[in-house]
């Protein structure tokens, strides 16, 4: 079994996700509401834990989406909990936990690109530095390099999160 190693503790992805969401607030300070898309499964975590922050210190309604891409076949349709009009001409934010070689994300954008949007960031709890597609965040928890045969395991358990390298 590979050894693991742990880069974020509890606590310490507590407060990333409270510094992202300060600077999600400050990206969108004119705004009085923003969607909060995130990635099935982990990146839905994530982006319910930012918008719980989010709600905390600010007064912006959020609207939460759930985003489905087909990771291992990213090209197949992607969908969302809600329709595009609630999306439409708002402020969104795409999050994902880990942002590997960039293919998830980029289809993820790829999908929101065909709806007029004010304003398209993106977020991730990780940015491992792998990427296969012109893609970036813009908030993101940390930044880790690594090698491509290592794998970042992000788990949400209140009270035990915790990143790991494996």
């Amino acid at each position: 079994m590979k050894e693991r190693i742990q880069i974020l503790n509890d606590t310490e992805i507590a407060q990333k996700i409270r510094r992202i969401a300060f600077q999600i607030y400050e990206s969108n300070i004119n705004e009085e509401e923003i969607v909060l898309a995130g990635i099935a499964r982990k990146g839905f975590k994530l982006a319910k834990r930012i918008q719980e922050e989010l709600e905390k210190i600010s007064p912006l309604k959020i609207i939460l989406c759930e985003v489905h891409v087909n990771k291992k076949s990213p090209r197949n349709k992607v969908t969302t909990s809600i329709l595009p009009e609630n999306y439409s001409e708002k402020s969104l934010v795409l999050v994902d936990d880990v942002l590997n070689s960039g293919t998830t994300l980029i289809y993820g954008v790829r999908h929101f690109l065909d709806v007029p949007l004010k304003q398209f960031k993106t977020a991730v709890l990780v940015d491992r530095n792998h990427k296969k597609y012109p893609v970036k965040a813009d908030f993101k928890g940390i930044s880790l390099s690594t090698s491509l045969s290592e794998m970042v395991r992000i788990t949400f358990e209140k009270g035990d999160d915790r990143a790991e390298l494996i």
